[in-house]
């Protein structure tokens, strides 16, 4: 009985996989109609097959192919990149209540972008310094954690919510000393300027969130604590770094383009749970792909509303982040 049990549990898991590729495939193809100005399903595969034997494109045509559709990839990586972060900080904390920015990741490219906008810098340039500081923030935070040459999530996550604290503070107060409020949509995340080259350059964000998924036995063993998965053979130590180093990079390569889109990494998880449990086999692709459909359907309505999609995320999170502590309580 138990094992029929385990095969019905399994395939339906699969079933669900497989349905979460179909909306995603869906998704891709209905949400560049989506904005400001609605198109026409055929009028976007037209555009598409047109701009792909590179003949002239009008204007509504341009639109699509260099502002819409790189918004709508972008933000399939984000999505993916950011909920797949999301369960690694989960589970390595073992706390529910953890998401990507945990580690300083968030306070560290938003100080970075800061000085770079502060000093007039290039895109890019502010792109690079945001994605260095992030990951100069969280070796700061990894060795502040060190007790006797051991880190534990305890100090980790103590050591995390300090830096992030005065890295936000600094932040600001350059904020208000400089009057450089132009970044403050960059600060909430926002996908609006999004070229092809930032989607070609955060393409390695992808596969380095798929490298997860073949630690996830790993995984499973640290949700019955760091003692226990030692006794089952898991390096705790060492498959602890390898996840902050992938949750990290991933993370940070994302921010630094499009800035701090916040609540995905902590909601999605939980959403992907209900359907496929804690099986991070399952529990990562299913994230990925949840992730990359609901970034993609909020920025669609962030074009509609015109506003950046940080803000979206941000009325969604908040009130399932309540919803977490309710029932934690």
């Amino acid at each position: 009985i138990f094992m029929k049990s385990l095969i019905e549990t399994r395939k339906r898991r699969k079933r669900f996989l497989t349905l979460l590729i179909l909306v995603l495939s869906l998704t891709v193809f209905i949400t560049p109609c989506v904005g400001s100005v609605f198109y026409d399903p055929v009028f976007v595969l037209e555009s598409i097959l047109k701009g792909l034997n590179r003949n002239d494109l009008n204007i509504e045509e341009r639109i699509l192919i260099d502002l819409r559709i790189p918004r709508v990839l972008m933000g399939l990586i984000v999505g993916l990149s950011l909920s797949i972060s999301g369960v690694i900080m989960q589970t390595v904390f073992r706390n529910p209540m953890a998401e990507p920015y945990v580690l300083g990741i968030s306070s560290g490219a938003g100080l970075g972008a800061t000085i770079g906008f502060v000093l007039a810098l290039g895109v890019y340039s502010i792109t690079s310094f945001a994605f260095v500081t992030s990951l100069l923030t969280v070796f700061l935070v990894y060795n502040l954690a060190k007790v006797r040459g051991y880190v534990t999530t305890e100090s980790l996550l103590l050591s995390g919510i300090a830096v992030n604290f005065f890295l936000y503070a600094l932040e600001w107060l350059l904020l208000i000393k400089t009057n450089s409020h132009m970044i403050l949509s960059w600060l909430v995340g926002n996908l609006g300027n999004v070229e092809w080259n930032d989607v070609m350059m955060c393409v390695p964000a992808v596969f380095l969130s798929c490298l997860t998924w073949f630690f996830s036995n790993g995984m499973n063993a640290m949700l019955f604590g760091d003692e226990n998965a030692v006794y089952l053979g898991v390096d705790v130590q060492n498959l602890r770094k390898v996840l902050i180093l992938l949750s990290t990079l991933t993370t940070a390569l994302t921010v630094s383009f499009i800035g701090l889109v916040g609540f995905v990494g902590l909601m999605i998880p939980h959403i992907a749970r209900v359907s496929v449990g804690e099986d991070s086999r399952f529990l990562i692709p299913a994230s990925a792909l949840i992730g990359a459909v609901f970034l993609v359907w909020m920025d669609a309505l962030s074009r509609v509303l015109n506003v950046p999609v940080g803000i979206i995320t941000m009325l969604c999170g908040g009130p399932f982040f309540l919803y977490l502590l309710r029932r934690e309580r």
